[in-house]
């Protein structure tokens, strides 16, 4: 597959790396120092220009591209650039924008603006939001088969009853499998006997039930969120309200202008606005900030966003997310006390990615910047799982790959080295990011 990336930025870099290994990609920047360095550090095709620009895209060989991909950190430009490409090209098309109002024009009307497919990054960000918010122990959660099947990704605190015990031990779901163990730069495939270490992120694949089972013996003290509360009326804080409140949750949202303020209080009536300074250390003792479950920092301001979490910490507060428009201050956030810092511009490559990834996939989770990815593959007459069991069928797959669950008929079924694969079952599998394209194949 040929695939055009415009926009060498931190979204476009990362989709260019991301799909390198499996695909012929060309990316288009009008910073010639961000295209050379892309060519540099992986293989692919470099053009300085305006995306926009039809004699830039045909130098690129859009006319021969299976998809393109408008990445740049101007909506519009994208707009633009996925228009230009459709006029000489029928080539899939992806644009992605910040702010969900051409995400609604483009709703209405199929292929408007000439994209066949949109991303809006604010959006997308508080939906990652609230999904760690509906499980707050998690780094992260994704679901699978219509809902049946949970992934999500937990650190183990220090404190945890499961630190320093094995697998075994650990393992007391039925419903569940410990399908890796991130820990430093390794990917563990995890054994019976392999010990969960403070520090380590352990990813499980399961049911809803016994995922929200293991997140309450790994964290006892964070159970469920229902006090909520969210820091800043911007675009994110605005969708992070809205997505909670529509969810059944009464979150409070902290808003400094007062015109903003108000306009939020007439959009978002089952959230209480309140017009305040977020880093005023008296009103957030007037509000009872010390009860909150998790704060959700999302101001237009990576140092306003780490300073409004760490005081709510600092004042009781149990976990705190943090917005962080910057994706290398996203170590250091999680260094310093933030529970868990989202990156637009990461949420919006993975979610490019895996829309990409899904042509061979039903769905796809990308762990920890592409370090694994977890895939959920409808079995097919031709695959190697196909009327055999697992245990049988383990030797014809990669290495690296660990089976998480099956759903069949729209029940799951748990995975054990007996269970005989059926045709048209919906299998949710681990797969460490060199064994993907093998995985895929045989699978």
């Amino acid at each position: 597959m040929y695939v055009v990336i415009v926009g060498a930025g931190e979204v476009g870099a990362s989709i260019a790396e991301s799909l390198a290994g499996s695909h012929d990609v060309a990316v288009v920047d009008i910073d010639d120092d961000r295209v050379e360095e892309l060519v540099y550090d992986v293989d692919i095709l470099g053009v300085e220009g305006d995306g926009a620009d039809l004699d830039t895209l045909s130098e690129a060989g859009v006319e021969k591209a299976d998809i393109v991909i408008a990445s740049t950190d101007d909506d519009e430009t994208n707009i633009v650039t996925c228009g230009t490409a459709m006029t000489i090209t029928d080539a899939f098309t992806i644009s992605r924008v910040k702010s969900a109002k051409f995400l609604r024009t483009w709703e209405q009307s199929a292929g408007a603006f000439g994209v066949d497919h949109m991303v809006a990054t604010n959006l997308l960000t508080a939906e990652t939001i609230a999904r760690v918010v509906g499980l707050p122990a998690a780094q992260d959660v994704e679901t699978f088969a219509d809902g049946i099947v949970q992934m999500a990704e937990f650190e183990i605190p220090e404190s945890s009853p499961v630190a320093n015990q094995t697998v075994q031990e650990a393992d007391r779901y039925e419903s569940l499998t410990f399908a890796a163990v991130l820990r430093d730069d390794d990917v563990v495939i995890p054994r019976g006997e392999t010990v969960l270490e403070p520090g380590d992120e352990v990813v499980v694949i399961g049911s809803t039930e016994s995922i929200h089972t293991f997140a309450h013996a790994i964290s006892p003290d964070v159970d469920g969120a229902r006090n909520v509360l969210v820091v800043g009326g911007s675009d994110v804080g605005y969708h992070t309200a809205r997505l909670l409140q529509d969810r059944g949750l009464k979150p409070r949202l902290i808003e400094r202008n007062h015109e903003r303020a108000r306009k939020l209080a007439e959009d978002l009536r089952g959230t209480t606005v309140l017009e305040s300074d977020a880093t005023d250390r008296e009103f957030l003792e007037r509000e009872h900030v010390a009860d909150v479950d998790i704060v959700i920092a999302a101001l237009d301001n990576d140092e306003k966003n780490l300073l409004a979490s760490l005081l709510a910490k600092r004042l009781g507060a149990n976990r705190a997310v943090a917005v962080v428009d910057s994706g290398e201050y996203v170590p250091l956030f999680e260094a310093v006390g933030v529970d868990v810092a989202v990156n637009p511009r990461e949420a919006t490559a993975e979610e490019i990615t895996r829309f990409t990834r899904e042509q061979q996939a039903e769905n796809v989770a990308i762990i920890e910047s592409d370090r694994a990815e977890v895939l959920e593959i409808e079995v097919d007459d031709e695959s190697v799982l196909a009327g055999r069991s697992i245990r049988d069928a383990v030797a014809d797959l990669p290495d690296r790959v660990v089976i998480g669950a099956i759903t069949r008929g729209g029940e799951l079924v748990i995975p054990r080295g007996d269970t005989v694969v059926e045709p048209g079952d919906h299998v949710v599998v681990f797969v460490e990011s060199e064994s993907i394209d093998a995985a895929s194949a045989a699978l």
